[in-house]
């Protein structure tokens, strides 16, 4: 068995669906059913139930998962501490957004507890970059929120949150249980500098032209809304000050929590974290 077919068969056993696993992984879905099936011809065993209703694991499949995961750790830690040898290993780790998130300190504990000898280096960012630095070469990897122009990246998806309105509590919209976008129509938002990426500034803008505040910053953003009335967003969950409040929107797309490498790029440690984080996100 090659590590790349154990990978593929990681990917579909934890998405339950080949096409989902096959945009994670960046190939197209024929060649990865291709694998799957040559990977149960191999081991003489089915791993998986197709069904119109979804893909399941049997309990050979199970077995494998398991299996599967240690190997690819193994190998990971192997990866890494042969560059250990050649020196003193480091990961520069570009962060945006809310540090207090549990599947941020979920990754940092499992990450330290596997890689103890490698040094983490963090770089925060503000709103205007949601590569952290990635494509300035600033940062080996970068763990953020998507929508972005993706080219020369490779980004994996680890979670998707529902996303609100940030309103001042006595704002009248703000009773509602939630909101459409078009409640919104007429109001000032918030806004990014120009120069910012214009997937990521359409994203925060709902899909239309804003006009209001220009921040940088989440604090920046929620001063805003506190002294202005602008309307700010944020995905949910997030702790706020009593004066604001926060109302889902129902017709805006959940903002989505990658982690994005330089596309080709062969470091052991960026490999290592990225299957760190996809774990650490699932629990």
């Amino acid at each position: 068995m090659e590590l790349r077919t154990l990978r593929y068969f990681v990917a579909v056993a934890e998405e339950l669906h080949f096409g989902r696993a096959a945009a994670r992984l960046h190939m197209s879905q024929p060649p990865l059913s291709r694998a799957i099936k040559q990977l149960e011809t191999g081991l003489g065993a089915t791993l998986l139930h197709r069904s119109a209703a979804g893909v399941t694991l049997t309990p050979a499949g199970a077995a494998l998962l398991s299996e599967a995961r240690a190997l690819l750790d193994q190998a990971d830690r192997i990866r890494v501490r042969v560059a250990a040898a050649a020196g003193a290993p480091t990961l520069t780790v570009g962060l945006l957004g809310d540090s207090t998130d549990p599947g941020a300190a979920r990754l940092a504990a499992a990450y330290r507890r596997q890689h103890p000898g490698v040094e983490v280096r963090i770089r925060e960012t503000d709103l205007t970059d949601p590569t952290c630095g990635l494509r300035a070469g600033l940062v080996d990897i970068a763990l953020t929120r998507a929508p972005f122009d993706e080219t020369g990246l490779t980004v994996h998806e680890l979670r998707a949150d529902p996303v609100g309105a940030v309103l001042r509590a006595d704002d009248p919209l703000a009773r509602r249980d939630h909101l459409r976008l078009a409640d919104l129509a007429g109001r000032r938002w918030f806004q990014f500098p120009d120069g910012t990426d214009p997937l990521w500034r359409s994203y925060w803008n709902g899909g239309e032209p804003r006009e209001g505040p220009v921040v940088r910053a989440v604090q920046e953003c929620l001063q805003a809304v506190l002294w202005n009335g602008t309307v700010g967003m944020t995905p949910l969950g997030h702790d706020l000050p009593g004066e604001l409040a926060v109302v889902p929107l129902t017709d805006m797309a959940p903002s989505r929590v990658v982690v994005a490498a330089k596309e080709g790029d062969t470091n052991p440690l960026i490999r290592s974290f990225v299957r760190i984080a996809t774990a650490a996100y699932r629990d």
